[in-house]
């Protein structure tokens, strides 16, 4: 994707002992590279959100474990070290799947070499898989999808075809194209007449910094809205569908996403609009079934609902919204049911939300 024209992604080498992340703490005002050099940098950069998105943060997680290994390999004791830089990066978010499926995938492609040097180099040639691995699943993505959009855009003669996202879900989430945006970006490059309503997704309003950000810069039609206006939209006709990403679904289709998704998706299914949920299959998480009772749920710190980031002049400003001393809690995803979700978009096609047309695409977790 592009940022004042120039091509980006969100996660590169910059050789071979750094590497490069955009600091999305700073956006859309300010575009800051950050530098990760050790274990301690990218479990910080996953952590306080430097990086964020399911997608994105399994390609840092896959690229500090080659850091970590190195590290190891340095170390005294490399099994001590990497144990610890593993419970490390594992620990800083835990709703999101890819994290561990990216770390597992390391750690398990290392145990099959002969030495650390063998193991290093094994490390990196995995962590750099992973990132191309995820650019291939959302292109396809974006392929299948847009199918979607072409079918209503066909029904409308060509009148503009309104869909709404919540949170982002973009390439700012993943290494390239996005998850539920790359359905938009596709439909957009093949001439069909589509407007985004943004979603600002309250309290870090990733979708009024991040996602209209992203199709600005693509030249996406949009229109940022508050998080409670999209009920309204739905009832009037305004909204055609409804593409959210995931950060853990199960196999069964139960959908973990972005706080305020499940509201989305009751609205959508109270109003016959068709709810799709956009993810790679290393999203999914074929070890449980009950998202309600099974998926962890992150809760982050008090002060991200309590203050609000903006630009101030030309300076990033907190401001304190609320009473000096009110509590305030912040629970960071929620899970929408299947039965409220219209279909799943993957990387293989698109099913519908259950364990059978899941399995019927991805058949090696039966």
């Amino acid at each position: 994707m592009n940022i004042e024209n120039k091509s980006y992604r969100t996660i590169w080498e910059k050789n071979i002992d750094t590497i490069q992340i955009i600091d999305q703490r700073y956006l859309p005002h300010k575009l800051v590279i950050e530098d990760l050099k050790t274990t301690r940098q990218f479990a910080d950069s996953i952590r306080e959100m430097h990086v964020r998105g399911a997608p994105l943060i399994g390609g840092t997680a896959a690229y500090g474990m080659y850091i970590a290994v190195k590290e190891a390999a340095n170390s005294v004791d490399f099994d001590e070290c990497l144990n610890d830089a593993i419970e490390l990066l594992k620990n800083t978010r835990p709703t999101a799947v890819n994290l561990a499926y990216a770390i597992d995938k390391v750690k398990n492609a290392i145990d099959k070499a002969s030495d650390n040097v063998e193991k290093i180099e094994i490390a990196l040639t995995t962590a750099r898989a992973i990132i191309e691995d995820s650019v291939v699943f959302c292109k396809s993505i974006g392929e299948h999808g847009v199918d979607l959009i072409e079918t209503i855009s066909n029904k409308k003669k060509g009148e503009t075809v309104n869909i709404l996202t919540h949170c982002n879900a973009g390439w700012m989430a993943c290494i390239d194209y996005g998850t539920a945006t790359a359905p938009i970006y596709e439909a957009f490059n093949r001439g069909i007449d589509i407007h985004i309503w943004v979603d600002e997704t309250r309290p870090r309003n990733q979708g009024a910094r991040i996602t209209a950000y992203e199709l600005q810069q693509h030249g996406v039609p949009h229109t940022v809205i508050v998080d409670n206006l999209g009920g309204h939209l739905m009832q009037h006709g305004m909204v055609d569908m409804v593409i959210v990403g995931s950060d853990r679904t199960t196999r069964t289709g139960d959908v973990a996403n972005k706080i305020g998704t499940y509201l989305k998706a009751l609205a959508a299914f109270d109003n016959d609009v068709p709810f799709y949920v956009a993810l790679p299959s290393s999203t999914f998480d074929w070890n449980i079934r009950d998202g309600l009772k099974e998926i962890p749920i992150e809760k982050r710190g008090a002060d991200e609902v309590k203050y609000i980031q903006g630009l101030h002049g030309s300076e990033l400003k907190k401001v304190l919204i609320t009473p000096v001393g009110s509590p305030a809690i912040n629970y960071g995803f929620d899970v929408t049911p299947a039965k409220y979700v219209t279909g799943l978009i993957t990387e293989r096609g698109i099913c519908a939300a259950n364990e059978e047309s899941i399995l019927d695409l991805f058949p090696a977790f039966r």
